[in-house]
């Protein structure tokens, strides 16, 4: 979208399921101005079902062939088991596994187990079904008994000395052995090989918030399809302004993303603020729904999708002018830049091996010095949309965050960097808005790249 006049523009051609061409917008250093989001008209814009498995599944074997032999070696295990039943999947199993698979089947083990750098991470399913070519069967019987028996024997033949478990009391993500699981384990083990087992929690972690280099180039597209049905959205495409509810623009935005095959991870917010509606001060939860749009009002959504495995999370701003304007008053465009320069602000923190209660807090002292009202509440994003990772910041505690914000910021990773800044608008009587983003961006351990851009102007509503 060209930033001044919201006019939606197309970047790229089709795509190609077989080769994976993703279309992508430019992709921005953090400060760079691009366009706001892409087209989702064109054709290739969304892949059908049928063309997903392929770019899913070879970005699947680049993370199992690549990533996992240097992140068990990172962490220290020998051996990596994820078992789970179906319909009681753990969080991390259905990124393991090809696609299309939609559950874990009866009782399903898969064993990962590192025998060197030569030979590399061993894949193997203990399970009723076969997985394809990334694993190796190691059992297909029926009887679960057997099974139970085979994944002892598997192991034991190996003769791992640390052997990693979903289990975990701060990472949901990472806590994926039920009790009956971890006890059936122990019981079918026995006491030497138990001793063994330590949490992979750190395995998971790490497994989940890594970006490898093919959905590195395919983020871009998924992001920028988010940010083109904002546009979309807050347009006289859909707004007519003294007609059009928040709620009209909210299940626009749903519908869009069904009618598209993009699943929503949350309902889609859109709210407004307008003269009488005073914000408080830090909390993101500002702005009136359900209410008519007028000329005047600022508007604001939330929205996130995900495709191809990866989520988006993203915030954005509009302003519905009023008649006799062509543009937004100079104090909301001074506002939105004074947004921009808290995001800069916090991005220029970022450094790997330092937490996020540590980025926190120097990006604070940093929008403190300049003048900048901010509450920072960026999280990483990933195959979740809130994923694991370092917390940078909570709406509700600027300070430190227990564990989470311990966690160190690795290469590799992506953010929503998210947050609000208040500001004292003279032409409401000096009433103070806040300015809501939230950009999705890739931090590669030297620089923050905003992966489709991030909002420079308001969108606006003629």
């Amino acid at each position: 979208m060209k930033m001044r006049d919201c006019r939606r523009v197309v970047v790229g051609g089709a795509m190609s399921a077989m080769a994976m061409a993703i279309v992508v917008p430019n992709v921005a250093r953090a400060g760079e101005v691009v366009e706001q989001g892409r087209s989702v008209d064109g054709p290739g814009a969304v892949l059908s079902q049928r063309q997903r498995p392929e770019p899913v599944n070879r970005a699947l074997e680049e993370r199992l062939v690549d990533l996992l032999p240097r992140l068990m070696r990172e962490v220290g295990l020998d051996m990596w088991l994820v078992i789970n039943r179906e319909y009681a999947e753990d969080p991390v199993y259905l990124t393991l596994v090809p696609e299309p698979v939609f559950a874990a089947r009866r009782t399903t083990m898969l064993v990962f187990h590192d025998r060197g750098d030569e030979e590399g991470i061993e894949r193997l399913t203990v399970s009723r079904y076969p997985l394809g070519e990334l694993y190796e069967a190691a059992w297909e019987g029926g009887d679960l008994d057997e099974q139970w028996v085979r994944l002892a024997e598997v192991i034991a033949e190996r003769n791992p000395q640390r052997i990693g478990i979903n289990v975990s009391r701060h990472w949901p993500v990472a806590d994926g052995l039920t009790a009956s699981l971890r006890d059936r384990l122990e019981e079918s083990l026995g006491r030497d090989l138990v001793e063994r087992l330590v949490s992979a929690e750190a395995l998971a972690i790490r497994w989940l918030e890594t970006r490898s280099s093919v959905e590195q180039e395919s983020y871009p597209h998924i992001v920028a399809l988010a940010r083109g049905v904002i546009s979309e959205a807050f347009s006289n495409r859909v707004i007519t302004p003294g007609v059009t509810t928040t709620e009209d623009v909210a299940w626009y935005i749903r519908q869009r993303f069904a009618d598209l095959d993009l699943p929503a991870w949350f309902m889609p917010d859109v709210d407004i603020q307008r003269l009488g509606t005073e914000c408080e001060e830090g909390s993101p939860f500002c702005g009136d729904t359900d209410v008519v749009i007028q000329r005047g009002d600022i508007l604001h959504t939330d929205v996130g999708v995900c495709y191809l495995r990866l989520c988006t999370d993203t915030q954005e701003m509009g302003y519905v002018l009023r008649q006799g304007e062509e543009e937004a008053p100079g104090e909301l465009q001074r506002a939105l830049e004074a947004g921009n320069r808290w995001q800069d602000l916090l991005t220029d923190e970022f450094q790997e091996g330092r937490t996020g209660n540590e980025t926190l807090a120097a990006a604070r002292t940093a929008a403190e010095q300049a003048g900048i009202a901010v509450s920072v509440y960026s999280h990483p994003i990933g195959f979740f949309g809130h994923a694991p990772g370092p917390t940078i910041g909570m709406w509700d505690n600027q300070g430190d965050t227990p564990v989470r914000g311990d966690w160190k910021l690795h290469a590799d990773t992506a953010y929503a960097i998210e947050g609000n800044n208040m500001v004292q608008l003279s032409a409401w009587g000096g009433q103070w808005v806040q300015i809501k983003l939230e950009q999705s961006a890739l931090f590669d351990g030297q620089k923050v790249q905003y992966l489709a851009g991030r909002q420079t102007d308001w969108h606006l509503v003629h």
